[in-house]
This record gives C-alpha cells, sequence and structure tokens, in this order.
C-alpha cells in the first residue's frame, strides 16, 4: 500500500477535527471508530475479510503502513478468526494521539501549546490545509446530495462517520437532519464498513457485554438437585475500557 492515499482512520479523525478549536468531536467513540476504520482499511487492501460477524486474516504481508501492520500482526496472532465487536472493544490506548502525531509528521496538522485552567498543559491540534477536510467531507455530500450508490471507501467513511455520531458535527440543527438520516442510510452500500459500523455501535450500546442467555434444558431431562451446582455461562464480554486516571498532559479531545 503507498503512502500516497490517506487511510480510513486519518479521513475519519481529519473529519472530527474542529477546524476553530483545534479539538476533536465525540473522543471516546472516535477511538472505537479509528479502530474500526483500521479493519476497513486492511479489508480494502486485501489483508482481511469478513467471516460473517467474525475477521478473518487472508493475508499477512504487511501494507507499508507501521500502524495498520501493527494491527494486522495483532490480527494474525489471534490464530483463528476474532468478532469484530471484541476486537473493536479491546483496548486501543493512544490509538487517537498516534494518528495525530502521524498527522503532524505528515504535515497535515500542527500542535498547539496551551493550559487548561491556566494549569495543566494541553496540546490542540489545527489542520494546516483546511482544504483537504473540505475534500473528504465534500465526497460524503456528494454521496448524501446525489443519492448515487459511492464507491466502498467513501460508503465506509460514511457509516463511521455516523456510527461514532460525527452526524451532528458535520451536519447540525435542524437543517442537517435530513442529512445525518442520509449519512446513516449510506452505511448498507459497503458490506465490510456496515460490519464495522454496527460493531462501533454496539460496544457503545453495551450489547456486546451482555452475557449469553443459558439455554433452556431439554424436554424430559430432569432439573438438577438443590445441591447442584448450575454450569458456568459461556464469558462473551469485550475487555473493559480502561479508566484514565490524571494525565501530566492532556491530549485534544
Amino acid at each position: 500500500m503507498g503512502r500516497s492515499r490517506r487511510t480510513l482512520p486519518e479521513e475519519l479523525l481529519l473529519l472530527a477535527l474542529d477546524p476553530t478549536t483545534g479539538t476533536t468531536a465525540q473522543p471516546q467513540s472516535l477511538d472505537l471508530g479509528l479502530a474500526g476504520a483500521q479493519l476497513v482499511e486492511l479489508a480494502l487492501a486485501g489483508r482481511i475479510a469478513p467471516d460473517g460477524d467474525r475477521i478473518a486474516v487472508v493475508a499477512p504481508r504487511p501494507t507499508g503502513d507501521p500502524t495498520l501492520d501493527c494491527a494486522l500482526e495483532l490480527l494474525r496472532r489471534r490464530g483463528a478468526p476474532v468478532r469484530a465487536v471484541n476486537w473493536i472493544g479491546g483496548p486501543r490506548l493512544g490509538l487517537r494521539q498516534t494518528y495525530l502525531s502521524h498527522l503532524e509528521r505528515c504535515g497535515m496538522v500542527h500542535a498547539v501549546e496551551g493550559q487548561m485552567c491556566g494549569v495543566l498543559p494541553t496540546t490542540r491540534y489545527q489542520a494546516t490545509d483546511t482544504a483537504i477536510s473540505r475534500e473528504i467531507k465534500a465526497r460524503l455530500d456528494s454521496a448524501i446530495r446525489t443519492g448515487v450508490p459511492p464507491d466502498p471507501r467513501t460508503a465506509a467513511l460514511a457509516a463511521l462517520a455516523h456510527a461514532v455520531g460525527l452526524g451532528k458535527h458535520l451536519y447540525p440543527g435542524n437543517e442537517g437532519r435530513s442529512s445525518r438520516s442520509r449519512l446513516r442510510d449510506l452505511i448498507r452500500h459497503d458490506p465490510m464498513g456496515g460490519l464495522v459500523a454496527h460493531a462501533v455501535m454496539d460496544v457503545q450500546n453495551g450489547a456486546a457485554a451482555q452475557p449469553r442467555r443459558a439455554a433452556p434444558a431439554p424436554a424430559g431431562r430432569q432439573a438438577a438437585g438443590p445441591g447442584a451446582r448450575p454450569a458456568p455461562e459461556p464469558a462473551r464480554g469485550v475487555p473493559a475500557q480502561p479508566r484514565h486516571g490524571s494525565m501530566a498532559r492532556a491530549v485534544a479531545h
């Protein structure tokens, strides 16, 4: 994979950056979206493929993108297809900062140092060329306005933007209601993007952490006696997101 084209995680992050404040919209769900965007980008590169609600590695060779290759290697080490919701719901410490630092090295954003409450150091990120963000959003606008099925990359970007809640950031107010609705509808145009977007929303809604209900006993089987211990339910939850304590340095939210 060449570096002449921006990856989906980079585009999603640029969409979320507020050009005025230098903060990112929907910071918590955005972290999930970036992990999901990595999966879609790897699928577009032919490295992984959906297997039901799971993700299977089909070509483990590197893409040339260090961050994507790290994710690909972690998937390969699983040894078996992994549920998309489990992968996205797992800890992704520093993923947003990794991509912000990458965008800074590429010259697409620059860091602005500041302080929170006059004490805590903060870093915000301003786009160096807002034309890039406008071009990305224009692709979504075109798909929304024309109703023409977008290319898989744009469809996946729309699905992820909807999943992390960027609709109100991109199309605010009552006047943006119809655009937000059409943004949501674009999720159907890319199967992988749709799978990942639904997984992102499931993690946010806690659906992935719900335990599996025990199956009813087959007819004719006698109930266990009063002293019998019930069989444990199979674990199905996603790894809990770690709690972040106070930070010596606050990154833009």
